[in-house]
């Protein structure tokens, strides 16, 4: 049974987004590659959420007592 079925993404090209394409093929559970696909999102949504951080797009909130920004 697949995890992602379908779906519509486009990419970013020099900061401009393409068309968008259509995903029709799914990941399914246990597939081998997930852990690695879910290593690769997750870095790239970690440096946007660092470069929006940045530029003041994002204010992360601060958890524990020592106050870790999330």
């Amino acid at each position: 049974r697949a995890c992602v079925c379908s779906g519509n993404m486009s990419v970013l090209v020099n900061g401009c987004p393409t068309e968008e394409i259509s995903i029709k093929r799914g990941l399914k559970q246990g597939d081998p590659l997930a852990p690695h696909l879910f290593l690769l999102v997750a870095e790239g949504l970690g440096a946007l959420m660092r470069k929006a951080v940045d530029i003041d797009r994002f204010k992360p909130f601060r958890v524990g007592r020592d106050g870790v920004p999330v």
